[in-house]
């Protein structure tokens, strides 16, 4: 038999190797992570809503003002203006009961060629505080608090979803390596196959050449060696598709050595495997299936959209508060139409520069302040409505589906429990009938040599013999395979291979 393509070496592995390989480098488990890793990214988005916001402006502005009236404070028919400004704010929304908020800080310096202007340049600077409170819609939810808690529960989606992918995903890893140590026990029983019809056939062609068998039989034993190695070579063949199959799953790249190295499993299934009682199985199911969670996150993520639209068909009705000190200060003007103003007639605690105008504001001297009330009422508002009517439908259609999905809980438990209670049956039926073979073939060989049998009966207890062995040993596969997916279908598999996800 040729040697396999492109295998330059051995390497045994055990299954919890495998399954660790799988963790590791699957590619469908490496999307889901990212995947999950983009749902905690949509979170820090969500929180966005509430970051304060710092904004800035300033600019200098010059105005010439035409005059036509002799009060007009210019003789000269125009009228000049300069001004600059800085004005810093800093607003944004807080996260507990939809307030909003902003705090304005204005300096500037004013100049102005205007004869009545007692004070020039002046420094007028304010500090205002604007509050703004919810009272009946946006209250309790609004669209900030509304994405951050679905951003969360989406999160929580994403790691159900990423636990769901491991078990599927290891639960594959589990099924093909049982199915590559069938493939590599059944190109042994191929092999073994082959050693035998290749002896019967060197006794044939020695008895022939003695006289004592017919060249015929020759020839049906060289019939029966070129037979068994087509299953042999169809053995290696699908042993070859077996490994590369369970190498797409563990390998880190295609540049990993483990493509060029034959994969030997060296994990004997397990022979004390007991199936829990079905009304326990569809128990651990229930609570612990990853769609069933999955189903119940979407209703809760249905939920804050429907409260959310029921919460926008309420008028605004918003509590506002606007507090604000006012400062100003400059440098009294020489000239004057009227003559000397009286002294007292710029108090003294506005004579001065910026500094004096920010004092005035810190001692309060010019405070401002509203409170009140903000209503509006939409005549109709058949968006919100509308909005509103559809989340509850999808609700009824989510809740519809958790029902189907717990009902395709209860029958893959069922069927997973079946299929292994059939495995089971299969395997010991498997080995009876390949015991029974063997002792068929011995006796048709002894009975052969006796000179009571034929060489054609032989030939069919020998090949009866190494179907039934090979049958044995996929019974014994898929026993194991049968194992594993009933751990699936009971949400056992992290648990019995005490696999813990870090997310």
């Amino acid at each position: 038999m040729r040697p396999r393509i492109g295998i330059e070496g051995e390497l045994p592995v055990a299954l919890g190797q495998v399954i660790e390989w799988v963790l590791a480098n699957d590619p469908e488990l490496a999307i889901s992570r990212i995947a999950l890793e983009s749902a905690g990214y949509e979170i820090e988005t969500a929180k966005g809503h509430f970051d304060p916001v710092l904004g800035f402006e300033a600019f200098r502005s010059k105005t010439a003002i035409p005059i036509a009236s002799a009060i007009g404070g210019s003789s000269s028919g125009r009228l000049v203006n300069k001004e600059l400004s800085f004005n810093p704010k800093i607003s944004g929304n807080l996260p507990w009961i939809g307030s909003t908020y902003s705090l304005v800080f204005s300096d500037a310096k004013e100049e102005s060629d205007s004869l009545f202007s007692q004070l020039n340049p002046q420094y007028p600077s304010s500090l205002t505080f604007n509050y703004s409170q919810p009272l009946w819609r946006g209250l309790r939810i609004d669209s900030g608090r509304r994405a951050l808690m679905v951003a969360r529960r989406n999160r929580e989606l994403g790691g159900e979803q990423l636990r769901q992918k491991v078990i599927e995903r290891v639960t594959r890893g589990v099924e093909l390596y049982w199915e590559l140590a069938y493939a590599r026990q059944n190109l042994q029983v191929q092999r073994e196959a082959v050693e035998l019809a290749r002896a019967q056939y060197e006794s044939n062609r020695r008895q022939a050449e003695q006289g004592i068998l017919a060249p015929i039989e020759v020839v049906a034993a060289e019939t029966q060696v070129a037979t068994f190695l087509q299953g042999l070579a169809a053995a290696q063949q699908a042993l070859t598709a077996a490994e590369n199959n369970l190498k797409q799953m563990i390998a880190s790249g295609p540049e990993d050595p483990l493509w060029e190295t034959a994969l030997v499993p060296e994990t004997p299934p397990a022979a004390d495997f007991k199936p829990p009682d079905p009304a326990e199985a569809l128990r651990q199911a229930l609570a612990g299936r990853p769609e069933l969670t999955e189903s119940a996150l979407r209703i809760a993520i249905n939920a804050i959209d429907t409260r959310y639209w029921q919460d926008q068909k309420k008028p605004q009705v918003d509590a506002v508060a606007t507090f604000a000190a006012s400062g100003l200060a400059g440098s009294r003007q020489a000239a004057n139409p009227f003559g000397d103003f009286p002294v007292g007639s710029v108090p003294e605690h506005l004579l001065g520069g910026n500094r004096q105008s920010l004092t005035n504001i810190w001692d309060g001297r010019y405070p401002t302040a509203k409170v009140g009330i903000q209503i509006s009422l939409p005549l109709r508002n058949r968006a919100a409505a509308g909005n509103a009517a559809a989340s509850r439908a999808e609700g009824r259609r989510l809740e519809l589906l958790r029902r189907q999905t717990e009902m395709y809980v209860k029958a893959d438990v069922r069927n997973a429990l079946e299929q292994w209670n059939a495995a089971g049956i299969r395997y010991e039926a498997a080995v009876t009938a390949r015991r029974a073979a063997e002792d068929q073939y011995g006796s048709e060989q002894r009975q052969f040599e006796a000179g009571t049998s034929t060489m054609f009966l032989v030939f069919e207890r020998q090949s009866a013999f190494i179907a039934a062995r090979s049958r044995e040993v996929r019974a014994r596969a898929d026993l194991a395979a049968a194992a594993a997916n009933l751990d699936r279908a009971t949400a056992r598999t992290l648990q019995t291979h005490h696999i813990r996800l870090s997310e």
